[in-house]
């Protein structure tokens, strides 16, 4: 009988024994995992997130034809001719073409005389194909040389109409020209005010070595109808000798 209690006592004893080394040898348990808040992906620095892209530039507006004035919003003559002139900063064709009157079609003089014999009209509907238009024609003559201006559109576009940065640079005057040349200055003859509008971007110099005799100017005309304004002319201008 004594025997038989103390084997259990020692059967007690041991199985504390392996409860308390099974409790010490169990890593204690880890701390349950926090979720990771949802996450969207973040931009770069400095780059806006989508929902708040900027809207549209100015340039950009102006470069699309959706820029053309809706019907029932006629633009002031210097509206339109900031969108007309964003439309060639960007060599911008189609847009050109919606300002273009069908009528009249615009007409491209190369210097501050308009000559209604000599200058090139085009028609709104040949306006947007021009830039790739291989055809050289002759636009006139080169003063000094006299020799003839014989170009593509592309070309021509080049030396007389967008050959400044006149959308950037520009001093901007409505119905006013800066007449520095020695050639004259008839637009108001051809152009008269009662039916036109034009807006002069002038261009006093460019580099100033040259003293103001590289100035340059490119002036736009608008036919007035109603309220609307029409664009007829790109009259470019610069110094003569």
């Amino acid at each position: 009988m004594h025997t038989v209690k103390k084997t259990g006592k020692l059967a007690i004893a041991a199985a504390a024994f392996v409860l308390l080394a099974a409790c010490t040898n169990t890593p204690a348990a880890e701390p349950e995992a926090t979720a990771a808040p949802v996450q969207t992906e973040q931009p770069a620095a400095g780059t806006p997130a989508p929902s708040q892209a900027p809207e549209p530039s100015a340039a950009s507006s102006a470069a699309s034809p959706s820029a053309v004035p809706d019907e029932g919003t006629p633009p002031t003559a210097l509206e339109a001719a900031s969108t007309v002139m964003r439309a060639l900063e960007n060599g911008n064709m189609d847009t050109l073409a919606a300002w273009v009157s069908r009528d009249q079609g615009v007409r491209f003089s190369p210097y501050g005389y308009v000559d209604t014999e000599n200058d090139l009209v085009f028609r709104q509907e040949d306006i947007s194909g021009l830039m790739k238009d291989s055809e050289q024609r002759t636009w006139g003559s080169f003063q000094g040389s006299g020799e003839p201006i014989k170009l593509t559109f592309a070309e021509y576009f080049k030396r007389f109409v967008y050959d400044a940065d006149f959308a950037q640079d520009a001093q901007i005057s409505l119905n006013t020209a800066e007449d520095k040349g020695t050639m004259i200055n008839n637009i108001t003859e051809v152009y008269p005010a009662d039916k036109y509008d034009y807006v002069d971007y002038h261009i006093s110099s460019i580099d100033p070595q040259y003293q103001g005799m590289d100035w340059r100017s490119l002036r736009l005309v608008f036919e007035k109808i109603g309220e609307d304004r029409i664009l007829v002319g790109i009259v470019h201008d610069e110094w003569t000798p």
